[in-house]
């Protein structure tokens, strides 16, 4: 029997029909699950909210929740009518890490993450959730996490005291009402019980000290208390990344924060790439600037019949607002700023007049109401936060993939890994194969931190596969779960490093926003085989040649042989670094496969090689063409 808020026997039907209308009850009888009855009748007589509605994903329902997010100003209407604005408030504007917790039977550890026993963790949420929805009505809502009628796709169910919370999952997920009505008994599920809790005047959660997120791996339920902010909040997002990769990892399959895009090549072939990057390091640009996209920021990845092949758990983007300008991003400013565009905006500025403003709109701020309150030009505080958000829906994309609904997903070609690093990896980079790639590119990711998560921005911090955040097991174990993958797999994806922070000595960056189209119109030939590459010590590179015409034809623009050499140089001090701090990470991690260290002692060894033979910084013109 799964967890549940009020144990032992109880009328929970009575419990039901206390809180519920008759025509409520009646669509969440139609799902055949006694179990699930009785959990979202123990929460009921636990939270004690006033009144409980099912969204089934009618269009009633769906203008029901739109209407709640505004009447209990959760989110605020602006002068765009399907265009609303959403404030967590200045303390609870990004992924809280530190009340973040995996609940472990018996309080067992994790390497690198937090955990907490979990008996300790579920008695802890179950007293800071007593009487938490007082006064409020409870939403349940149900959605697939993947596409309808898939093998790769998981079910879950969201409890929530919050419109906002339901609204956004709308957009992002696809509502599976439906499937559970006939799915069920039988049907295995994810379950996320969120609360808002107590708001101030403002709106904004009020017990910021009393915040938890705590995952539980054994009942595959999440839960978030007293926050707002969507990456705490929103349970199909991060959280249930965490629940997926856990999941994923007992089976044998691959959970990843990562995109899903098409590149195309020669006579419109189109490749598929996967690419994980953490917060603000480029990911959601990368995708945007493929010729298609099945999904910005999550991944299931299976092997179906030796292919790999991947769907995307959303149909929605969750993406960082902040620098979207009408120049360097298009098409997602036409939609940020069109009428015909549902759009829920978080932590952004609100101007007087109803316009929606951030850093990267041509126009100049004016007074209204952000993240922390009222604004007005001069205030000491940025209008709009770093991390302001935007949530609307992928289907608005010209480039929208029509797979994206496929049920068996598309194929796999190449994987991408890349973080923010100003001095050690080149532009793009091919590793030398699966095991050198899992091992260099995503166990040994690393990435400087920016305002996506609590914390000093700036700092360089390990991010293995970007998902250090959102992962449920040891990195030493997702590690053995790539290569276990790859050994399953006829044919294996490419595996890229790319870098677009890259700096010269001034500090000025090697690389323009645009170049990443050039970047991925390389690694799509590589992956056919249509162009020869560079052998440098950490992998393979482009050749010189290649680039110019990629540069010309793709951008129209010049390419030199000093840009490249400046940002094809094999940096060895850097290189050497690197793998030090990853060795003395992995050392520590008691699961991590032998393999790993023998791939980093290779790299070690063939970088030092160079170094006597060459020097500390090796041209890429001296380097081998394959």
């Amino acid at each position: 029997m799964r967890e549940r808020f009020l144990p032992g026997d109880y009328d929970y039907l009575k419990v039901l029909e206390g809180a519920m209308s008759p025509g409520m009850l009646e669509k969440l009888l139609r799902i055949k699950d006694e179990e699930l009855h009785k959990w979202i009748a123990s929460i009921v007589a636990w939270a004690e909210p006033s009144s409980v509605y099912i969204v089934t994903g009618s269009q009633e329902d769906l203008d029901y929740v739109r209407k709640a997010a505004i009447d209990n100003r959760e989110e605020l209407p602006s002068r765009e009518r399907w265009h609303t604005v959403h404030f967590d408030g200045p303390r609870d504007l990004a992924r809280d890490r530190a009340n973040t917790r995996i609940l472990i039977p018996g309080g067992g550890g994790i390497p690198l993450l937090n955990t907490m026993d979990r008996r300790a963790g579920v008695e802890e949420i179950k007293r800071l959730s007593r009487g938490i929805m007082k006064g409020k009505e409870m939403l349940v809502s149900f959605y697939c996490f993947g596409p309808k009628s898939s093998p790769f796709t998981l079910h879950a169910v969201q409890v929530t005291d919050s419109a906002y919370v339901i609204h956004s999952e709308n957009i992002l997920y696809r509502i599976c009402y439906d499937e559970f009505v006939a799915k069920s008994p039988g049907l295995e599920y994810l379950r996320f019980f969120h609360s808002a809790g107590e708001r101030d005047e403002n709106g904004w959660s009020k017990n910021i000290d009393k915040r938890r997120i705590y995952i539980d791996l054994k009942d595959y339920t999440a839960y978030s208390v007293n926050t707002q902010y969507a990456g705490n909040a929103v349970g199909l997002k991060k959280l249930a990344l965490r629940l997926c990769v856990y999941k994923g990892y007992r089976e044998g399959w691959l959970c990843e924060h990562m995109f899903i895009a098409g590149v195309k090549g020669p006579n419109d072939r189109v490749t598929y790439f996967t690419g994980a990057f953490p917060a603000g390091c480029g990911k959601t640009s990368t995708a945007l600037m493929s010729d298609t996209i099945v999904g910005d920021d999550l991944a299931i990845i299976r092997n179906v019949g030796g292919e790999p092949r991947a769907v995307n758990p959303e149909i929605g983007m969750f993406g960082i607002i902040d620098g979207v300008n009408p120049e360097d991003d298009p098409e997602i400013y036409e939609i940020l700023t069109s009428s015909d565009t549902e759009v829920v905006f978080a932590n952004v500025l609100l101007t007087e007049d109803g316009e929606v403003w951030w850093r990267g709109k041509p126009s100049e701020p004016r007074r209204g109401w952000n993240y922390a309150g009222e604004w007005w030009p001069g205030k000491d505080q940025p209008p709009s936060h770093p991390n302001a958000r935007f949530t609307t829906y992928l289907k608005y994309l010209s480039i929208a993939d029509p797979r994206m609904n496929d049920p068996l997903g598309v194929p796999v070609g190449g994987m991408i890994f890349g973080g923010r690093d100003s001095d050690t990896w080149v532009p793009v980079e091919e590793s030398f194969d699966w095991v050198h790639g899992v091992v260099t590119k995503g166990a040994a990711l690393e990435s400087e931190r920016t305002a996506a998560v609590l914390g000093k921005a700036g700092e360089r911090e390990f991010n293995p596969y970007a998902i250090l955040d959102f992962i449920s097991i040891s990195v030493g174990a997702y590690t053995e779960l790539h290569l276990r993958f790859g050994e399953g797999l006829k044919r294996h994806p490419r595996i890229f490093g790319v870098n677009y922070f890259l700096r010269d000595a001034r500090g000025e960056y090697l690389s323009d926003k645009v170049d990443k189209k050039v970047w991925l119109k390389w690694m799509e030939l590589r992956v056919h085989g249509d162009v020869g590459a560079v052998e440098a010590p950490t992998g393979l590179i482009p050749a010189y040649e290649d680039l110019r015409t990629l540069f010309d034809k793709v951008l129209g623009k010049e390419y030199g042989e000093e840009l490249y050499e400046k940002q094809f140089t094999v940096r060895i001090p850097q290189h050497m670094a690197k793998i030090e701090r990853i060795w003395r990470i992995y050392e520590k991690i008691g699961d991590t496969p032998q393999i790993l260290f023998e791939v980093l002692r290779e790299q070690k060894e063939r970088l030092k090689r160079y170094k006597s033979a060459i020097g500390e910084y090796v041209s890429p013109f001296k380097l081998d063409k394959k």
